[in-house]
Formats: structure tokens, C-alpha cells, sequence
């Protein structure tokens, strides 16, 4: 019987890790523009971001964060699905190219050399979906608020929530193997999928990812402005590979 060859993966985060904000952020901060998530909600978000933006405290992010998610989910039954889908049209033009050049270019190193490109994000699947398309992607999981007959139900399935559930079913799909495999993330939700693989990189670590891939030894790459610094724990710390 003929050996089955099964391809190395690389798997990506999207939001802060290929595009350089948050996509969830700018659809739910489009609707609430638009008036689409109830009386003060674009307000409410402005006052949260700029609590984290002003740097108030260290939870700052989180809670914006939180405020957004609890905005747009309470808003959602009512919200119309064309309009949402016309949010994620344009959230995606305006986003698609506004990328980081070290992902960027390491998702076309790796096309090129036939890894099998995956992408899990707790960005919503629609705007997930065009990204995933436009970098050329073989899959993709992203999350899910369940549509009926026109309308959203108020269920949900948060990809983020469990990424290392996420990664070992499209790996078992498409018949992957590990050897060779490369993960790409920003923050504490992608640790689980980051211990999977032979070659784990944290992309512009959050604090809580930082202290992770300081205690894991794992490689740090930080992009800012048009320098890439790529650090390697040496000797008990990092330096400058």
C-alpha cells in the first residue's frame, strides 16, 4: 500500500498577528456607528477604549474588550443580518492590507513551500473568511453567531475560547502532521495552540504571553514600525538573535 504523505501545517491568529488591529473591534465599532447596537453603545466603546488607550490600568484592555463583546452580543437578535454583512464587506476592504510585514511574508515563505496554511481566529467567521481567502489560506475556523431564517439567534460557538480543541480537529480533517508545524500568536488564548507545535513563535507578545514564552523558552518576534527584531532565550534571557 502506497504511503500517505501528510502535509506540514502552520496555523495564524488574524487579529494582531496578520492584520494590525483587532477585526472583531472594527465590526462591532461599525455597527455601533451606524446606530445598529442600541442607544449609546458607540459612546459606551469610546469610553472604554480610551480608558485602555490612556493606559488607566493594566486590566484596561480586558475590559474594553469585555464591554465590546457584551455590547454587540445583547444587541444581536436585533441586529439586521444584511447590515451586518455589509459592515463585514467594508471592515474588510479597509482591513485586508493593513497587515505586519513579518506574517505577512512568512505566510507567502510558507505557501511556497507547501505548508498546509491554517487559520483560527475569535474574529467573526464572515470577515475571517475573506482574510483567510485573500492570503490564500486552505482552511479556517472562526466564530460563529448561528443565523436562522435571516436573523441571528443569540448562539455562539468562540473559536478562541479552546484553540487547541480547534487545531486538533483540522488537523484530524485534512490529516496533518505535526512535525514540521509552525504556530503564530499574540496572546494568552493562543498558548494552546502554540504547544502543539515543533516551531512555536509569539508575535508581539501580550504580558501574559510573554511570561509563557519566557518559562516555554519559546522565540519572540517583535515588529514595530519598519524593524523586526527576532529574540532568543539564551543563558536565562533574551537577546537579540
Amino acid at each position: 500500500m502506497a504511503k500517505v504523505h501528510m502535509k506540514k501545517f502552520a496555523v495564524f491568529d488574524i487579529d494582531g498577528t496578520l492584520i494590525r488591529w483587532q477585526l472583531y473591534h472594527a465590526v462591532v465599532d461599525r455597527l455601533a456607528k451606524r446606530e445598529l447596537l442600541g442607544s449609546g453603545a458607540s459612546e459606551s466603546l469610546r469610553e472604554a477604549r480610551m480608558k485602555w488607550k490612556r493606559r488607566e490600568h493594566s486590566e484596561a484592555f480586558k475590559e474594553y474588550e469585555k464591554a465590546l463583546i457584551t455590547i454587540y452580543e445583547s444587541a444581536l437578535k436585533q441586529l439586521p443580518v444584511s447590515e451586518f454583512d455589509e459592515a463585514v464587506h467594508d471592515i474588510a476592504k479597509e482591513y485586508k492590507e493593513q497587515t505586519y510585514t513579518y506574517t505577512r511574508d512568512l505566510i507567502a515563505e510558507l505557501k511556497s513551500k507547501d505548508y498546509f496554511l491554517l487559520a483560527i481566529s475569535g474574529s467573526q467567521t464572515e470577515i475571517v473568511e475573506q482574510i483567510a481567502q485573500m492570503y490564500g489560506f486552505d482552511d479556517f475556523v472562526g466564530t460563529i453567531y448561528e443565523r436562522s431564517s435571516g436573523a441571528f439567534t443569540g448562539k455562539s460557538f468562540i473559536a478562541s475560547l479552546n484553540k487547541r480543541q480547534v487545531l486538533e480537529a483540522l488537523i484530524k480533517k485534512h490529516g496533518l502532521r505535526t512535525e514540521g508545524s509552525i504556530a503564530v500568536g499574540d496572546s494568552l488564548s493562543d498558548v494552546a495552540m502554540l504547544e502543539m507545535v515543533e516551531r512555536p513563535i509569539a508575535f508581539n507578545p501580550d504580558t501574559q504571553l510573554f511570561s509563557e514564552a519566557k518559562v516555554r523558552h519559546w522565540p519572540i518576534i517583535i515588529e514595530r514600525k519598519n524593524v523586526i527584531y527576532h529574540l532568543e532565550y539564551r543563558n536565562g534571557s533574551y537577546v537579540l538573535a
